[in-house]
């Protein structure tokens, strides 16, 4: 019934988006519908020293001198101020060629999209010249994340304050995603206030600079320094499945930041011993939180059963896993509900899942007792929700930082960046830790990511620190290496897999260290080092 409707947004030759209406969610539409019938949930990933990745050394060389001439960096964030001198030529005009604004419904959204409003470099330039810019563009970045990331990534040279991203030369194209609808947001228990995103509407970002880079016919590199814990963890998801796809595509490279969970107790790993083939672990649970959604998963053959007992000691019972059921638990003795979908076999991955989502939890600690019914040694992971949509004072006890990379950061074939202290050479403790729930060996290797020099709302600058601050540089030497290989025609096939390559085999490693390894994947990436390399 949906075939050639306005209801159907095609992505390529295997891929399609259909957009179904629902007035409103029920909790047990989970269960009703598989799990990725519905579009995860994602969080930003942030909040210089150039000699350290050899991108001075690379950019003083008059052979090379790589600067990002030609080549597009794709943004897909919060947005950008794009009156800031960071976008700005020395004339005055704009390096941005156009921004999608997600938000703005009330203007002309992009050719094959159906919502939106698309701004081009003209009006762009026109908004600038005006007395008033945000009268012909209205689109702004409220909250700084998306013009940080792409001056680092791209921002102009000014001397006057000391500020370069790392390829200047190069132009933006800019996503403004809008925020996640409220049905998502209530069927993952997402609480009002915090800044999220769905999946449906980044992947639609991603072809949206696949079309533009088509008509346009210039190398691209995308920075998606957002992340989700959602998910099983192995790349399998729509996101992750459809950029490890277009990943393949020649003269298109897409950098993914690896999040920042790897020290906030969100992730649980156990094992299902002999003799009683069953393992409980404790989540601390804050006042803080009133709802949230945590996600288990296992491993075929095994067969989970899940029990939750509450602070008081009260239990959901034993919970068989099913193909579609949801389960809401009250109790006697406190105020609080569970919603339980134990899902035998997820569609995309085939293990099983089970989705638990708390909504007025009692402050404390709460049990999750799971059986293998199998009665045999078996394995899980579970993960609480990324950024900023639980507080940290809930948590795993005897929770494990490895395994912490958010989507789609574990998906094959884009650049998964984790992030060092420049200054001291360690790693910063809040970069996520592969490798994947599958053991895909990521991250693929480290960048700078501690207070790099950014631009910041209002004309000013300042600085980020995370692993989004390392995807955005990362996305920078991206840029030199597409003007070098597409711009300078010295590999015009090039891919996001090779690049991916090319900078793993240049990435500097330390002797003391086995590489490659699940915190600095193959080393701290080094552009020069990829020419020392082809060099040989």
């Amino acid at each position: 019934m949906y075939a050639n409707s306005e209801y159907i947004t095609p992505m390529n030759q295997r891929d399609s988006i259909l957009h179904i209406q629902i007035v409103e969610a029920n909790p047990c539409d989970l269960g009703t519908y598989p799990l990725h019938s519905f579009p995860f949930i994602y969080t930003l990933s942030s909040l210089v020293d150039l000699e350290k990745s050899g991108v001075s050394k690379v950019q003083r060389n008059p052979s090379l001198a790589l600067f990002g001439q030609g080549v597009i960096v794709g943004i897909i964030d919060t947005g950008i101020d794009y009156q800031h001198k960071a976008f700005l030529n020395q004339d005055g005009t704009s390096r941005i060629l156009s921004i999608w604004d997600q938000t703005i419904q009330d203007g002309l959204p992009p050719e094959e999209f159906t919502y939106g409003t698309e701004y081009t470099k003209e009006q762009i330039n026109l908004a600038l010249k005006s007395d008033n810019p945000l009268s012909i563009v209205p689109s702004v970045d409220e909250n700084g994340h998306g013009t940080a990331i792409a001056s680092i990534a791209a921002g102009s040279t000014d001397i006057e304050n000391a500020f370069t991203g790392i390829a200047p030369s190069s132009d933006l194209i800019v996503v403004k995603l809008k925020e996640a609808k409220q049905n998502i947001r209530n069927i993952f228990f997402v609480p009002d206030g915090p800044i999220c995103y769905q999946e449906t509407d980044i992947i639609l970002a991603i072809r949206y600079f696949h079309r533009m880079t088509s008509i346009i016919n210039r190398p691209i590199v995308i920075c998606l320094a957002l992340g989700s814990s959602q998910g099983g963890h192995d790349g399998n998801g729509d996101a992750s499945a459809y950029i490890s796809f277009i990943s393949n595509t020649p003269q298109f490279g897409i950098v993914v930041s690896a999040g920042n969970e790897g020290n906030n107790q969100r992730h649980f790993f156990g094992t299902v011993a002999a003799n009683t083939f069953t393992k409980e672990f404790e989540l601390k649970v804050s006042s803080n939180d009133k709802k949230f959604a945590f996600q288990i998963w296992s491993y075929a053959p095994a067969r989970l059963t899940v029990e939750i007992i509450t602070p008081t000691g009260e239990s959901t019972r034993e919970i068989f896993a099913r193909i579609n059921e949801c389960n809401k638990y009250t109790f006697i003795f406190e105020a609080s509900a569970v919603w339980v979908n134990n899902v035998i076999i997820e569609e995309e991955s085939g293990d099983q899942m089970t989705m638990i989502r708390m909504e007025n939890p009692t402050e404390g600690v709460w049990r999750i007792r799971v059986r293998n019914t199998e009665n045999s040694v078996s394995s899980f992971h579970a993960w609480l929700p990324s950024g900023d949509l639980i507080s940290n004072e809930t948590f795993f006890l005897q929770s494990s930082p490895d395994t912490t990379i958010t989507s789609p950061g574990n998906s094959i074939n884009p650049m998964t960046v984790t992030a060092y202290n420049q200054n001291d050479n360690s790693i910063l403790i809040e970069s996520g830790r592969g490798y994947t729930r599958i053991n895909t060996i990521k991250p693929d290797f480290a960048a700078p990511g501690y207070n790099l020099a950014c631009a910041a709302l209002n004309g000013g600058y300042g600085t980020a620190t995370g692993t989004g601050a390392a995807s955005a540089y990362t996305a920078g030497i991206v840029a030199m290496l597409l003007e070098w290989a597409a711009v300078r025609g010295n590999y015009r096939s090039i891919t996001g897999i090779d690049i991916r390559s090319m900078l793993t085999r240049g990435a500097n490693r330390d002797d003391e260290l086995v590489y490659p390894n699940n915190i600095w994947g193959y080393g701290k990436i080094d552009i020069n080092g990829v020419f020392e390399k082809l060099r040989i």
